[in-house]
């Protein structure tokens, strides 16, 4: 049997010269104050300016409206961690915000709100 050109699975993809994710994430260095998650949403500040890489400036495009670090991650297809630098890259230069990230998380469930304790006290005790 011939195979039929077209006929396979999904869509075919032209390999090119592959890039090293060095060159991607300009060589930067995970910070560890920064924990995002794959459920964190990116939101853009700005337009991609003159001087930002190509990955960059998508994010900036894409993210004009809230977009999780996993969409971000499976639209420019490269891995959780390279997304994670390019955005944690853009946040420090104030170019995107992000929303609900770990740390947030953590910090809000770890510090209960007294009133609303209060509340829930009272309305117990009236029942």
């Amino acid at each position: 049997m011939s195979e039929v050109p077209g006929d396979d699975d999904g869509p075919t993809r032209t390999e090119g010269p592959a890039v090293p994710l060095y060159v991607v994430t300009g060589g930067g260095e995970e910070d560890d104050s920064l924990v995002l998650d794959l459920v964190t949403l990116v939101v853009s500040r700005s337009a991609p300016s003159a001087g930002a890489g190509p990955e960059q400036a998508a994010i900036l495009r894409m993210c004009r409206r809230p977009l999780s670090v996993a969409e971000i991650s499976a639209h420019l297809d490269l891995p959780f961690s390279a997304v994670n630098l390019l955005v944690a890259d853009l946040l420090a230069h104030r170019h995107v915000e992000v929303r609900q990230t770990r740390a947030e998380q953590e910090l809000a469930s770890s510090d209960p709100d007294l009133e609303m304790l209060k509340a829930l006290i009272d309305g117990l005790q009236r029942l």
